[in-house]
């Protein structure tokens, strides 16, 4: 594996979504500039009433590796990042970053997930879940949310990642061409699951390396009881509908089995 204090950023799009993210946005780019120099940033804005896509276009005049999508209002967090990665895919990055705008994802920790995808993985998750994984200033009743929603995902769906839910991962760009984003409809947690759950079923390598999960500090949490419901609802109809193909291809080979020996 790569040493990930030698990870260069070449190549690298930073995907950051923001909707009322003034005070936080400034933050964030000069922390990610300053930890990987190299990679490029795109502001995915939803408008804000606030004035972040202004901003925003402030910023990007001044730095010629930040840039700015501008989307026309609140369309959610899966739809932000689809659109960015669109457009990184388009202009021909090799790896494509989800980051939050609020400083729960650390910038300084981007090296292990490039490092990780230097090293072969397609998708890699910044996994608050692993052994050196933690989170800082969560209340207890979000970790046991968290923790019960992957363990949920975990039975349902088969997969043994710890962290399916959370949104600091890298993609291989090659790999996202291979996950038939064109289909996707699911937000929030339920976006995060189905990309895993898309790679996994596309063959590629999903790896996960631990990170420290801050609590923002500035600003209001999007996350709502609709998105959890949403997640609950989808990841149990992807669990029935992968059994039932489970149970058809074991229909199957027993029935070749039974013709082979007969």
């Amino acid at each position: 594996m790569s040493d990930p204090s030698t990870v260069r950023g070449d190549g690298v799009l930073v995907v950051v979504p923001t909707y009322d993210e003034l005070e936080n946005l400034p933050r964030i780019l000069t922390r990610i500039r300053t930890s990987t120099p190299q990679a490029h940033v795109l502001v995915a804005d939803d408008n804000s009433p606030d004035g972040t896509g202004a901003l925003a276009d402030e910023l990007a005049r001044s730095d010629d590796h930040v840039h700015v999508l501008h989307r026309p209002g609140k369309q959610g967090l899966g739809a932000a990042y689809l659109n960015g990665f669109s457009w990184g895919l388009e202009h021909g990055y090799r790896v494509i970053v989800e980051m939050d705008a609020d400083g729960s994802h650390q910038p300084e920790q981007l090296s292990r997930l490039l490092a990780r995808i230097d090293a072969g993985a397609d998708l890699v998750l910044g996994s608050r879940w692993v052994p050196g994984g933690e989170v800082v200033n969560w209340p207890k009743h979000r970790e046991v949310l968290s923790r019960g929603g992957n363990a949920y995902t975990r039975v349902v769906l088969g997969m043994q990642l710890r962290d399916a839910t959370g949104g600091y991962r890298a993609f291989r760009a090659d790999g996202l061409r291979r996950m038939h984003l064109e289909n996707v409809q699911s937000q929030g947690y339920c976006f995060q699951v189905d990309l895993v759950w898309r790679a996994l079923e596309a063959g590629l390598v999903v790896d996960e390396v631990p990170i420290t999960f801050v609590e923002r500090s500035l600003g209001s949490s999007k996350m709502s009881q609709a998105i959890v419901v949403e997640a609950l609802a989808r990841v149990t109809r992807w669990g029935a509908r992968h059994r039932y193909r489970q149970v058809r291809r074991a229909i199957r080979r027993s029935r070749a089995t039974a013709r082979d020996g007969g």
